[in-house]
């Protein structure tokens, strides 16, 4: 298996339950084009998108994967249509609010990564509550990058060890990234056929091994992570070293 994996089979064998990646990425990518192909608008193809965000966030916690980091909405997404943009927004505090009345109960922290005073107040004020709430809880954390974008990410970390008149060093510059104390992820997922990163996570991505499958995202299910962890766990990860 290659880094360039486009298959959307899952291979022969089965997830190694003792190497599980602790922090899985994706780009959840393919609402509009899955949307398209059925004759639907956009927008549903995000309702559909969200509950599959959902879905899969319970089996990485189920799985016992630590961390789940999601690009939900960047900073260059704002160039959409206003309805679809709308769409989005309304789906993120619709999920916030269930999220509010179930976090304890499934034990599942959330954390918002980018530049949040673009966003309403409205939408804050629920990422305050949630921070809160996830200050309470140990164990899986899902990530959700919101108006979020890897260029703009380093842009702020470097501003941020400036003003703390702080040398600038890989460990002082990572104190003021977004994911400050979260290990980088290992694996990142990039399903509906396109191969690049569109400025996500570019900093955390060093050494990240990477998996691309033609599946949209709304048709993306566990069989599809699955197939991606077992790809994870066949390669030789020797991070500029020899074995």
């Amino acid at each position: 298996m290659g880094i360039f994996n486009r298959s959307d089979s899952n291979p022969a064998g089965q997830v190694d339950m003792s190497r599980l990646p602790r922090h899985i990425a994706i780009i959840m990518d393919g609402n509009g084009r899955w949307a398209k192909k059925r004759g639907l608008p956009r927008t549903a193809g995000h309702k559909v998108g969200a509950e599959v965000f959902r879905k899969i966030a319970t089996y990485c916690k189920d799985l016992g994967v630590e961390y789940l980091t999601v690009y939900a909405f960047s900073t260059e997404n704002w160039k959409r249509p206003k309805e679809e943009v709308d769409t989005i927004m309304g789906l993120l505090k619709k999920y916030m609010l269930e999220a509010i009345d179930s976090m304890e109960r499934d034990q599942i922290r959330l954390k918002f990564f980018g530049d949040l005073s673009a966003i309403s107040q409205e939408l804050q004020e629920l990422v305050e509550r949630t921070n809160e709430i996830s200050s309470h809880i140990d164990g899986f954390q899902a990530n959700i990058c919101l108006n979020y974008g890897g260029r703009d990410e380093i842009l702020h970390a470097a501003k941020g060890c400036i003003a703390a008149g702080e040398e600038l060093t890989e460990e002082n510059f990572g104190k003021h990234l977004y994911s400050a104390g979260i290990p980088d992820p290992e694996l990142i997922i990039r399903p509906s056929g396109e191969i690049r990163l569109s400025n996500f996570l570019l900093w955390q991505c060093a050494y990240s091994e990477f998996y691309f499958c033609d599946t949209l995202w709304p048709d993306f299910d566990e069989k599809t992570l699955d197939a991606a962890i077992i790809d994870y766990q066949r390669r030789d990860r020797r991070f500029g070293g020899v074995k």
